[in-house]
């Protein structure tokens, strides 16, 4: 076997992970990625659904990008960084990064509490109005920050935090 056989061997399992992973998920069409371009989010509770599906029941908490147009239609859903347990350290560059190759008029960002508990943190709401300045700066508005869980969440504008 040549070592290139071996490496794609070796990668199978984690295809069959993630395969595991979205058919466990069952998603339904509108929230799976190459059909999000048609999804309009019109509220926060719009942009949490999708959130909840994709990140709300993970072990450590990711950070997730959604990149809008001038219409508000979904252009790119990003994992921008996963963390550990209790703490995701995310900057205004790799956030932006994503909006600036959607070419993405604004953003809503969510991350995920892995104990369910969706209230904010300091870091949470530090880190919210750090990504609010610099979207201003770069012409990028940062429309909502969400914290979820796989049932709930809380939008930081909603509550004043923006």
């Amino acid at each position: 076997m040549t070592k290139e056989v071996e490496n794609q061997l070796k990668l199978q399992p984690i295809y069959e992970i993630v395969r595991i992973k979205a058919e466990r998920r069952k998603l339904p069409k509108k929230y799976l990625s190459e059909n999000l371009t048609d999804y309009t989010v019109r509220s926060p509770e719009d942009f949490a659904n999708i959130a909840m599906k994709f990140i709300g029941n993970e072990d450590r908490e990711v950070f997730l990008v959604a990149c809008l147009s001038v219409k508000n239609e979904i252009q790119g859903l990003h994992r921008c960084h996963i963390g550990t347990l209790n703490s995701s350290l995310v900057t205004p560059r790799e956030v932006f990064k994503t909006a600036f190759l959607q070419n993405a008029a604004s953003i809503i960002v969510a991350h995920n509490h892995p104990s369910q508990n969706v209230t904010p943190s300091p870091e949470d709401i530090d880190v919210t109005k750090r990504l609010c300045e610099a979207g201003e700066l770069l012409g990028v508005e940062v429309l909502d920050h969400l914290v979820v869980s796989e049932t709930n969440y809380l939008s930081l504008k909603e509550k004043g935090y923006m």
